[in-house]
């Protein structure tokens, strides 16, 4: 999909996450409008992660240039950060095992901004705060297609009791609870079967069509997704760096922790 760098919502050139153990990537470009899916390819350790995070404004780019809906990073890092959103990043956006579907709900909603004169000013404030914050919460289930019906207690079913599919469901609910303009979401194929990789990448690729900016990892992307690979290139894998050497064997927690450690998290 391409657009031109003036309309771009993601418009990087050149960047890279530098850090005490080396590179956690370099040299990404990406030009996007609005509405397009973003599949970031790599294999493990490559910094895919750590490219979600730079581009939200969670991780200070320390090479190239880049904006995301026109703002510039990472001088406007704070400004990204509130008008972007993350889903499924182990280490960084996890959900808790013990907690509720519902529970995980109704604390990210309340999370949100505070209540805008939108609402009746007749109703008492208690049920106008209750109303909007069911409004938010079935606008996002409705959104990641996430139909509480079809789980074995409703709203009340714990995360640990989600197959992945759903748990992948839920917390891309969340990401979008508060109107993100940029949606990036982590490994999208993590141990699902085909299918559900298919009705993954589906989901992100309607959210796309509906005016969403999404930034995804994983393999089985549509053909129709803008690819961006974080494979370093044998001349990179081959630099000399100044503490010992990376390897492709960091999981996606790994390399989080050490994005947030190298350059400080936002």
């Amino acid at each position: 999909m391409n657009t031109t760098r003036q309309g771009a919502a993601v418009n990087a050139g050149g960047i890279g996450v530098e850090g005490p153990r080396g590179w956690a990537f370099r040299g990404v470009g990406i030009t996007a409008g609005p509405g397009t899916l973003i599949a970031v390819q790599g294999p493990s350790g490559s910094g895919r992660t750590c490219l979600l995070l730079a581009l939200t404004g969670r991780m200070r780019i320390t090479e190239g240039e880049a904006t995301v809906s026109g703002l510039p990073l990472p001088k406007r890092m704070g400004t990204v950060r509130s008008r972007t959103a993350l889903a499924h990043v182990p280490g960084v956006a996890d959900l808790e095992p013990a907690l509720t579907v519902g529970e995980h709900l109704k604390e990210q909603a309340l999370l949100g901004h505070r209540i805008k004169g939108s609402l009746s000013a007749s109703l008492p404030w208690g049920k106008r705060h209750k109303e909007a914050t069911r409004a938010r919460i079935d606008a996002a289930l409705a959104a990641a297609r996430l139909d509480p019906g079809t789980l074995p207690k409703g709203l009340r079913t714990a995360v640990r009791d989600l197959e992945r599919i759903e748990a992948l469901r839920l917390s891309v609910a969340l990401g979008l609870m508060h109107g993100p303009q940029l949606l990036a979401v982590d490994d999208v194929d993590l141990k699902l079967s085909d299918a559900e990789r298919t009705e993954a990448w589906q989901l992100l690729r309607d959210l796309a069509r509906e005016g969403l900016t999404v930034v995804a990892a994983g393999d089985g992307a549509p053909a129709d997704a803008l690819t961006v690979s974080t494979a370093r290139t044998d001349s990179e894998a081959a630099e000399p760096t100044p503490t010992p050497a990376q390897d492709d064997t960091h999981t996606p927690e790994e390399e989080a922790a050490h994005a947030f450690a190298e350059t400080g998290r936002a």
